[in-house]
């Protein structure tokens, strides 16, 4: 295959998504690799000084160049995953883990960018040279660039295996998924589940070739399941099928949980750590593993009234109920029922009034209102599937600041949950010039049916609001450094952006801008505002408690286990978040064989984040709050402090400079726990 027939080769704008398959991937990831071994080669034989650019600038360059040809492939296989991608992706993925390592550990590099670093020309960089440059080389030190030949011949060997592992771990969970389906031939025994879930079942069979009804494990056929089936046993067995994916052959993560928690600690160790939290933390908000768990240990002991009067009322209300032992199939089937008597709100009433068009077409007038930011639809042919549309984010200059993909529906070859992924940074150019960004934002949303529209519950909206705030993160940097703009930015400050705009789902002036009923037309009502507005504390404190729990077993996991002293990881947890949990089967009732936060995407000794973000976005929405949720010149203001910073600065900076103080983590606690519901 030529070079200029491989469309991973092909550096146009957008992506030719449209073209590529399974058989480009290993020439062209080995052409991208081959080249930058030899530029590489040449900046670190360069004679002349070490400066900025015979250095840093060309080695951006060229890493850049080599993630502009995987992120095509890495998207390809979380949203249209073939055997035969798979099969190529794991061709080369140890090519290309070896290839970063390499880069980090070649001496000759190495020793130049410490050359720039002492040099006359570094004391003179501005400050986001001057920052980009101390990160950089801090990354280097932070993946060996400091260690002896054999402890970097270990280093690249765990690299290369963590990179294994994480990819076959993604891969059981997703194969898992696809493979279970329960038949259901008694219409009974979907007592209670809305129609339109029904219609997706009884669709699913259709296409199975089976009569009845399917019920299988993507996201809106569960939540439908155990949230509504009056069925209880129906409840059980899939919240079973759930939460043991990964744990049966062929697909048993179980074996590759402890090493993976080994080999990372092993590599914090051999770079100097005490263990795989202070390594991964050093560089984030937090600072370190110790500072994380006492931040997730304050929060729980605030936190725990409120799940202990919630758990109470649980308990009553499932007696009540003839549940003498509450199990967990039964707290989002009873929630949503106490939800519905105590104010007099069912979830499925809000679905009609979430049509997904009208609510993305209320976001962008929103983004517009806030921050001066127009969306435009625009047809393209690359795209990878019919479910995939483009859209355009120009600002009030009239600067294309980059485009923009929405897939928001389930299909058997695309992973679970939500998302966004940036696929090239763009950003000012030395000549004055703004090169657009790309992204794209995913979900799992439920798909319309017939006439009817794809109608998203309450959740829903709040899951494209909080992508959004990504997207917007990374399409409006103003940067100029690709890797200090965007989302390239501390972890426990990347949630931020995202869970502040989530914000403005629960309000009254943006719910009339994006919620009105699909067929008649009707505006949100007052009452159901009202409703809504009550009950969104409610059982706020068990659902603060479950993320505690997430966060503290995490930490654990990455600190204290050991496969020799601790045996079963599963175990471990188990007994780790019986604090968190009414009983021990609730305890057991974690996700661990399939938690690709932890175990293959980026949160493994960081799922903590979440909530220290929320911490801050909390308090920083006060002040959204107190001068209005449309006031354009705060919202301009949060966009060039925040939104279009990226990592310009470090975040506690950069949340007091829009702020003018330090974050009060009470606000947090107000909005989701308040005193009582």
């Amino acid at each position: 295959m030529t070079k200029a027939a491989n469309p991973l080769l092909d550096v146009s704008f957008p992506i030719p998504f449209q073209r590529i398959r399974a058989e480009h991937v290993v020439p062209g990831i080995r052409t991208v690799l081959e080249e930058a071994r030899v530029r590489v080669e040449h900046l670190a034989e360069e004679e002349s000084p070490p400066s900025w650019d015979t250095v840093l600038g060309p080695l951006d360059q060229l890493t850049e160049r080599v993630g502009r040809a995987t992120t095509p492939i890495l998207h390809l296989l979380g949203v249209a995953e073939t055997p035969e991608l798979r099969e190529a992706w794991g061709e080369v993925l140890p090519e290309l883990t070896r290839f970063w390592s390499w880069v980090y550990l070649h001496e000759g590099l190495w020793r130049r960018l410490k050359g720039l670093e002492k040099s006359a020309e570094a004391a003179e960089l501005d400050h986001l040279r001057s920052r980009h440059l101390a990160r950089t080389i801090r990354d280097f030190r932070r993946e060996g660039a400091d260690l002896g030949p054999e402890d970097r011949k270990r280093l690249e060997e765990i690299d290369v295996e963590l990179a294994r592992l994480r990819q076959t771990f993604s891969e059981n969970v997703l194969d898992a998924t696809v493979a279970y389906s329960l038949a259901i031939t008694d219409l009974e025994r979907l007592r209670g589940i809305p129609e339109d879930a029904k219609n997706r079942f009884e669709a699913s069979a259709s296409e199975a070739g089976q009569e009845g009804w399917r019920i299988t494990l993507d996201q809106p056929s569960v939540e439908a399941v155990l949230r509504h089936a009056e069925d209880r046993a129906l409840r059980a067995e899939i919240h079973s099928a759930y939460l043991t994916r990964g744990t049966q052959d062929p697909t048993d993560n179980r074996p590759l949980i402890p090493k993976i928690l080994e080999l990372r600690r092993e590599k914090a160790r051999l770079l100097g750590y005490p263990d795989f939290p202070d390594y991964r933390l050093e560089e984030q908000m937090v600072g370190s593993g110790l500072r994380a768990r006492e931040f997730i240990s304050g929060i729980a002991e605030r936190t725990r009234p409120y799940w202990e009067r919630d758990l109470a009322e649980l308990r009553q209300y499932a007696r009540r109920h003839e549940i003498e032992t509450l199990e967990p199939w039964d707290v989002s089937f009873l929630i949503e029922r106490m939800r519905r008597e105590r104010f007099d709100l069912d979830q499925e009433e809000l679905r009609p009034y979430f049509a997904l068009g009208s609510v993305q077409q209320g976001l962008f007038e929103i983004v517009e209102q806030l921050f001066g930011l127009r969306v435009k639809p625009k047809a393209v042919q690359e795209t990878w599937h019919q479910d995939a549309h483009y859209f355009e984010l120009w600002d009030e200059e009239g600067t294309l600041l980059g485009g923009f993909y929405t897939d928001f529906f389930p299909r058997k070859e695309k992973r679970q949950g939500a998302w966004m992924n940036d696929f090239i940074y763009g950003g000012p150019q030395p000549d004055g010039s703004f090169e657009p960004h790309l992204a794209v934002i995913c979900a799992n949303f439920p798909p319309g049916d017939g006439d009817r529209p794809a109608l998203l519950t309450h959740r829903d909206v709040e899951t494209l609001f909080h992508e959004f705030g990504h997207l917007l993160h990374h399409l409006t940097s103003r940067v100029p450094i690709a890797r200090r703009g965007g989302v390239s930015v501390a972890w426990d400050w990347v949630e931020l952006p995202s869970q502040l705009l989530q914000n403005w789902a629960w309000e009254r002036g943006p719910l009339d801008l994006l919620a009105r009923h699909w067929e008649t037309g009707e505006a949100f009502p007052d009452s159901l505002f009202e409703r809504m507005l009550k009950a969104r504390r409610f059982m706020g404190g068990w659902r603060q408690m479950r993320q505690l729990g997430f966060g503290t077993l995490d930490l654990a996991l990455h600190t204290e286990y050991e496969l020799s002293r601790h045996g079963d990881p599963l175990d471990f947890v188990s007994d780790l978040l019986e604090p968190f949990s009414p009983s021990r089967a609730f305890a057991e009732a974690h996700p661990l064989p399939s938690f690709l936060h932890i175990f293959s995407g980026g949160y493994a000794a960081s799922y903590y984040s979440y909530l220290w973000s929320e911490v801050l976005e909390a308090d920083m929405f006060t002040q959204f709050r107190d001068s209005g949720v449309f006031d354009p010149k705060l919202g301009r203001r949060y966009l060039d402090i925040i939104l279009s910073a990226g990592d310009r600065d470090d975040p506690d900076v950069l949340f007091r400079a829009f702020m003018g103080r330090d974050p009060d983590p009470e606000a947090l606690i107000a909005r989701n726990l308040g005193n009582g519901a």
